[in-house]
């Protein structure tokens, strides 16, 4: 790989290494990709993200989305917010739009904070995809004290359990086999979730590549989603993560609207190596 700059960005401390390929394509590997990622000997961070020249001229970019394990995901909300930022300083505008492989993103600006449209929330068993067909607002899956979970595509798969003290679960045991049930074919991203006030929800994440994350927008989404089914909250919440909160709008329309901070932890440049 040849020298590139990169910006190293974060939201509520769920961080992301920025790529651009728009003007200079950018094939990576799976070994490389985790070597970036890696905190001890790369840059470090969650998820690497690469901009690419949209497919329809009306979005400002493609994002790749790669998780820190080498895998390529969907979709990943904290890192929408993030790229929007960075667009819409580049472009001088108040909003852009996106394309992943999830489909379609728009952001706009909200404040010093950054506002994005999700897409609509999924809700039938096919469209998470589940393994079989299943009643996805109870889905048996479980481990340990964790059991009865709620299943929702926000672009990616989750499954989300509530419980009394979202502090209790031991995700770094439980994270691992629950994102490997056979019944999420694609894996699951795991969240714990307890209710604080009439719109209120602390959550807890397992991201499925990653591990424990500071923070997952589209965990936090589903989060807010599955709450209000179950009928524990309204459409409108606020989710408390580890890095802080995120406001969650579950629209009439179906689509799901999550708005929080971003900030550029640091810029630099990777070093070129032997590879292309």
């Amino acid at each position: 790989m040849r020298a590139r700059p990169f910006t190293k960005m974060h939201g509520l401390g769920n961080d992301f290494v920025v790529l651009d390929a728009r003007a200079r394509p950018l094939a990576l590997t799976a070994a490389q990709v985790r070597a970036i990622a890696d905190r001890r000997t790369g840059v470090g961070c969650d998820q690497l993200i690469v901009l690419e020249p949209p497919a329809n001229g009306r979005a400002q970019a493609f994002m790749r989305i790669h998780n820190a394990d080498g895998g390529e995901v969907e979709a990943c909300g904290n890192a929408a917010r993030c790229v929007a930022r960075l667009l819409m300083d580049e472009g001088g505008q108040d909003d852009v739009r996106l394309e992943t492989a999830a489909g379609p993103l728009a952001a706009r600006a909200a404040g010093p904070d950054v506002a994005v449209d999700l897409g609509p929330a999924r809700l039938d068993w096919q469209d998470i995809p589940l393994a079989r067909e299943t009643d996805t607002l109870h889905v048996p899956i479980g481990h340990g004290p964790l059991s009865d979970a709620v299943a929702v595509s926000v672009g990616n798969p989750h499954a989300v359990f509530f419980v009394d003290d979202a502090e209790g679960p031991d995700l770094a045991t439980l994270g691992p086999v629950l994102e490997h049930d056979p019944l999420y074919p694609r894996r699951a991203n795991v969240e714990v979730v307890s209710l604080t006030g009439p719109d209120s929800l602390r959550m807890r994440v397992w991201e499925r590549g990653v591990g424990i994350t500071r923070a997952c927008g589209t965990g936090a989404a589903a989060a807010a989603v599955a709450a209000a089914r179950r009928g524990l909250t309204g459409r409108r919440v606020t989710v408390v993560l580890d890095g802080g909160p995120l406001a969650l709008d579950w629209r009439a329309d179906g689509h799901v609207e999550m708005t929080g901070p971003t900030a550029v932890s640091f810029t630099g440049t990777l070093a070129q190596t032997g590879d292309a």
